[in-house]
């Protein structure tokens, strides 16, 4: 029985040191927790890939395209349309201008999640869109 009772203690212990730790973590990257941090590298970088992939596009057939003609035409090896709830969309614009966005849907509970709106431009700066 004191076995059981130390194991229950060892549980409790287990568990405070998860929820503190892993579920309490600092925040980094503007608000996020660090593995959504990772989560938005991965997405900065997959946007860069598009845009790179536009202006590649642009340059051979002088006019923007949408992410489906992107990855059609080959001009980008990419198959997935998104990453980790993210989903992408290429908006063209006037002349050679276009912007790459990456949205993520509304968590249905706030959690202190924050999901920010990233975009690149034709320039392949990356930023959050207000």
């Amino acid at each position: 029985m004191s076995k059981l009772i130390a194991l229950l203690v060892v549980a409790a212990i287990v568990g405070g040191v998860y929820f503190y730790y892993v579920k309490k973590m600092p925040t980094t990257d503007a608000g996020t927790a660090s593995t959504q941090a990772i989560s938005l590298t991965g997405v900065r970088m997959d946007l860069n890939q598009i845009a790179q992939a536009e202006r590649s596009y642009f340059a051979s057939n002088a006019k923007c395209a949408s992410l489906e003609e992107l990855s059609s035409s080959g001009t980008v090896n990419f198959a997935r349309s998104g990453r980790d709830g993210y989903t992408y969309e290429v908006r063209c614009g006037d002349g050679n201008q276009f912007s790459v966005v990456a949205q993520h849907p509304a968590p249905s509970t706030d959690a202190g999640v924050r999901y920010p709106t990233l975009t690149v431009d034709q320039n392949l700066q990356v930023g959050e869109a207000r």
